[in-house]
């Protein structure tokens, strides 16, 4: 099995970590600090992949045994944007593998009869437009609130932007794409479909409320 399987669409990470780690996150017994701990191993994970293709640049350096040319990231510091709450479940664990990325916040909840976002807050860092913006939210659903949240950071200026999420659905791909098809998405697996009330099947359930334990 490759590691990564990029169709026209969605790229899916399928690391044996990450597909080992989803599947604790999918089992309904798994306790709320167990859920947090693999969202942020899994995030992680993810983080490595989608910053894969990053740009960088050769700069002098000594080491403890001579002077040498070494590459480091170039550009200005990527920015995480977390769509609160859940994003913040998956955004800790990216920080970890890139602690001086900038944050940024937006607030948007899914209207339970629309199921379209309404929004709350948003929060970014400034000159996007010279950074990569990476988008986190556990589940991309029916794709309105990350659409929402894309169409938002464009008009403050981002032009680089990629979307990070643990699960998505076909129906939520569609929307993202149709209304950003500039924008990579990157998920660790592309379930099945909708249910009636908005809920990825199989899925994981509500990731917001398995990460805090407010279920």
């Amino acid at each position: 099995m490759p590691d990564i399987v990029a169709g026209r669409d969605i790229t899916v990470v399928e690391h044996p970590l990450v597909q080992h780690k989803l599947t604790q996150m999918r089992r309904k017994e798994t306790p709320t600090p167990e859920f947090r701990r693999l969202a942020r191993e899994l995030s992680l994970l993810l983080a490595y992949e989608v910053t894969r293709d990053i740009p960088l640049e050769n700069v002098a350096i000594e080491t403890p045994v001579s002077p040498m040319n070494a590459p480091e990231v170039a550009g200005r510091k990527l920015c995480l944007v977390s769509i609160l709450r859940a994003g913040n479940g998956i955004l800790e664990g990216m920080l970890d593998l890139i602690p001086h990325a900038r944050v940024g916040h937006v607030g948007l909840y899914r209207d339970p009869e629309t199921l379209r976002p309404v929004e709350y807050y948003f929060k970014v860092p400034e000159l996007l437009e010279d950074r990569l913006t990476i988008v986190c939210d556990p589940m991309l659903a029916t794709g309105h609130t990350a659409a929402a949240a894309v169409t938002k950071l464009k008009e403050r200026g981002a032009a680089n932007i990629k979307f990070l999420c643990l699960l998505a659905a076909p129906e939520g791909v569609e929307v993202l794409r149709t209304a950003h098809d500039d924008v990579p998405i990157y998920a660790a697996a592309l379930d099945e479909q909708l249910n009636d009330d908005g809920f990825i099947v199989p899925g994981l359930g509500d990731a917001g409320d398995r990460i805090y334990g407010t279920a």
